[in-house]
């Protein structure tokens, strides 16, 4: 069965634009014009992924994804045409899954929405995973034990802890200052300096070749993402 994707948008050029290409592909679609709109089909409708503007003629689109992530961990990606940091960092820290500026492409949009419909699947399994695998990466989350082409890697306690908290979330993209309350407990900007010391520090010792990443990739100005392949 497609998934259902609900699209809170005001752009009506760019709602037929998405609708025609999603249900192209398969999917169910929804769509509303504004945020009071889009809360209440996402309360009736029950959606599996969002598509969110923040520029909405009622209110902007960091208060929905706040409503929403009081009672729902619904993936949410934000497709707007705000595209200064501050902005991904405030729409990702309210709980959005990650962020497309305007104009996009389709084929990226769509390949974001397969990063989060493979979220969907691994948090509908009821097995709860010890052991990952990726590629020549494996991490033991119970015997804390990390090991490259079967080799057993020595992470530091923030090393390892910054690694699980990726693996957890691989796929989206994680902001400095959840990286810095999750970690570290502490921080509502999150301490960049410190993040990138102990993410390159991370990186020497899991990365074959640091100049073009297997695992964890950097979303400039925003934080990082782990691999979601």
């Amino acid at each position: 069965m497609s998934n259902k994707i609900l699209i809170i948008e005001d752009d009506n050029k760019i709602v037929n634009f998405m609708s025609m290409a999603l249900k192209a592909k398969g999917y169910t679609v929804l769509t509303s014009k504004n945020g009071n709109q889009g809360i209440l089909c996402f309360c009736t409708e029950k959606p599996d992924i969002i598509l969110l503007d923040l520029g909405l003629p009622d209110m902007d689109g960091v208060e929905i994804v706040n409503q929403i992530r009081n009672v729902s961990e619904i993936p949410i990606i934000i497709v707007s045409a705000r595209e200064q940091d501050y902005d991904k960092i405030a729409a990702l820290d309210a709980g959005a899954n990650d962020y497309v500026t305007k104009p996009f492409s389709m084929g990226e949009l769509l390949a974001r929405i397969r990063v989060m419909e493979r979220l969907i699947e691994r948090k509908n399994d009821d097995i709860h995973e010890s052991v990952y695998k990726f590629d020549y990466l494996t991490v033991d989350s119970e015997k804390h034990r990390v090991y490259v082409e079967g080799s057993e890697v020595h992470l530091t306690p923030i090393e390892f802890k910054l690694l699980l908290l990726l693996i957890a979330n691989r796929g989206k993209v994680i902001t400095h200052s959840q990286i810095s309350k999750e970690v570290w407990g502490y921080g509502e900007t999150g301490d960049s300096k410190s993040i990138r010391v102990f993410m390159a520090s991370l990186r020497r010792k899991i990365e074959k070749d640091r100049s073009n990443p297997r695992f964890i990739f950097t979303e400039i100005g925003v934080g990082y993402r782990f691999t979601d392949e």
